[in-house]
């Protein structure tokens, strides 16, 4: 059976019926997580989200899988070496979706961090995440640091380090995690809410009445354990717990700005200071820049953050000061987004100095809480909460088996089995344009074979089209898309990265899912509006 809607009354069917030993709240990179964990220890497990996988922040992040050089400053030592290390684990499991990105760190005059600090911060970086000695930093002169980025300032550039990180597509990260819990046997289901907690005489939590959104009809799904991975919204079903008491969360917005590559050609990815303390990071990538992030304070909806006017003013400044030779200004900006960081609050930190530790709540009821923690860091989260709830249940396997498992998509032992893979489907592809395809693979891995077989579907199309629809047809029958805004923002990141080319598109992948769907006329003019909107949101700040 495909991870498709079309299965959808089948996967209902399971979660009504079935007993689970346990039951994930949340979509995201940490509830995928856990839910992939759970199933490769024998634990019968299932998942719900509320809206669409990766839907809240795991589909707005920086979309970098990287070690925090910040938090050095910090003194998060065990933080840093944790997800430092984390990041060749994430790297060896998907290498098609996780790349090395070469990153510059400007020096800078009265810069938060100093030529020797800078030093000393990348190789004790370095030395706690394990790095291999190509990707060790280098330091760099002020020359040497304007020949690798010609669009610096000059007047305040004192020199400059190069080291690496990993850049990635978050999203698409959390997919392909959905897709191997799938298909380790795990149960999921997007646009599925958990309204109510189901308690025994003695008030513990043994399962959720939950929506389904899409048929609404209300599901009782029975666990012996309950994680709430729910992200921004975690302090929301603790309320519901009657356990929202001592750590609670404080919610920070980090908001992105796209701007076409041709108006910030960076030669490699930058890491610059900002001049208030904070540090943020810009990222050359298919065809486009971006720039972020910042970290204010969020009391607002959480269900639709959005990017301000002062947002943009901020990252602007920013930019136009380290690369004053761009020019930057509003007019420029070709996207954007804006994301929430479930954070833990701490009394009298700003945002920019709270912990992004993570942190589990059990509450009286049993019902197990996780909240902060990093993108980078998921796989650490996951198996610290399954630990928990293995202990509680007989396994035959109660080791954690995801340091070494392969996810969907990017079954490498090693970069030469990517670059053989790569080749072999671009000769499946020969008459598609290679950057494209290239764009493609770091999106599906070994799944870009199926995608190519769809594309050749229509043969009465042009190339590129061809690739539009074959990847469309291949999220619908194996990635739970199930609305224009699915495809266009979480599964492809095209809203994002490509926003004017596929806004050409939008009325035909709305059709498509339409007729896929049956949607009645009245739905599908709701789903056009609704994806139109969220395009043209991206490029309005008020």
């Amino acid at each position: 059976m495909n991870f498709s809607q079309l299965n959808r009354p089948q996967f209902i069917q399971q979660l009504a019926e079935t007993e689970y030993d346990l039951l994930v709240i949340g979509g995201g990179i940490t509830g995928c997580g856990i839910a992939l964990d759970a199933a490769l220890r024998g634990i019968k497990v299932a998942l719900i989200e509320k809206n669409d996988f990766g839907f809240g922040t795991s589909s707005r992040s920086t979309k970098l899988i990287h070690g925090g050089l910040r938090y050095l400053k910090q003194m998060e030592i065990k933080l840093v070496k944790d997800v430092g290390r984390e990041r060749a684990i994430v790297y060896r499991n998907a290498r098609h979706v996780v790349i090395p990105e070469k990153m510059l760190l400007p020096i800078v005059k009265n810069g938060s961090l100093g030529k020797q600090s800078s030093s000393l911060g990348l190789f004790v970086y370095d030395v706690l995440a394990g790095v291999k000695s190509a990707e060790r930093r280098r330091m760099l002169s002020k020359e040497e640091t304007l020949a690798a980025e010609p669009l610096l300032t000059e007047n305040d550039l004192i020199g400059g380090g190069l080291y690496y990180e990993y850049r990635t597509d978050d999203s698409r990260l959390v997919i392909e995690l959905g897709k191997s819990a799938f298909e380790e046997g795990a149960v999921l289901l997007n646009y599925c809410s958990a309204d109510s907690f189901i308690k025994d005489k003695e008030g513990k939590v043994t399962g959720v009445n939950a929506l389904d959104t899409i048929g609404k009809n209300t599901i009782a799904i029975r666990a012996k354990k309950v994680v709430n991975a729910a992200g921004p919204w975690v302090d929301e079903l603790r309320k519901e717990d009657n356990s929202l008491k001592g750590k609670r969360l404080q919610l920070t917005k980090g908001v992105h700005i796209v701007f076409p590559y041709s108006k910030l050609p960076l030669k490699q990815a930058a890491y610059f200071d900002v001049g208030d303390g904070r540090m943020i990071f810009a990222i050359p990538r298919n065809g486009i820049t971006y720039v972020g992030t910042t970290d204010t304070v969020y009391n607002q909806d959480i269900n639709r953050p959005r990017t301000s006017k002062a947002d943009v003013e901020y990252i602007l400044a920013a930019t136009n000061k380290i690369f004053p030779k761009a020019k930057l200004t509003q007019a420029d900006i070709e996207s954007s987004w804006a994301g929430l960081r479930p954070l833990i609050h701490e009394d009298g930190k700003s945002p920019s100095e709270l912990s992004r530790k993570d942190e589990i709540i059990i509450s009286d009821s049993g019902l197990i809480s996780i909240a902060g923690g990093k993108l980078t860091g998921f796989r650490l989260m996951a198996e610290k909460v399954v630990d928990i709830v293995a202990r509680t249940l007989v396994l035959k396997k109660n080791a954690c088996l995801t340091a070494n498992y392969r996810l969907s998509g990017g079954k490498f032992e090693s970069e030469e089995d990517v670059t053989n893979s790569f080749n072999q489907l671009k000769a499946i592809g020969k008459e598609y344009n290679t950057v494209r395809l290239e764009t493609l693979f770091q999106r599906y891995g070994s799944n870009l074979k199926q995608l190519l077989e769809n594309a050749a579907a229509f043969p009465s199309h042009a190339a590129d089209e061809r690739l539009w629809l074959g990847e469309l047809k291949y999220v619908i029958d194996n990635e739970m898309v199930y609305t224009p805004e699915d495809f266009f923002i979480r599964r492809s990141g095209n809203v994002f990265f490509n926003r004017p080319a596929s806004a050409a598109y939008i009325a035909t992948a709305n059709k498509i899912l339409a007729d896929t769907f049956k949607w009645t006329e009245s739905e599908q003019q709701q789903h056009l509006e609704t994806v139109k909107a969220e395009f043209e949101e991206l490029v309005t700040f008020q």
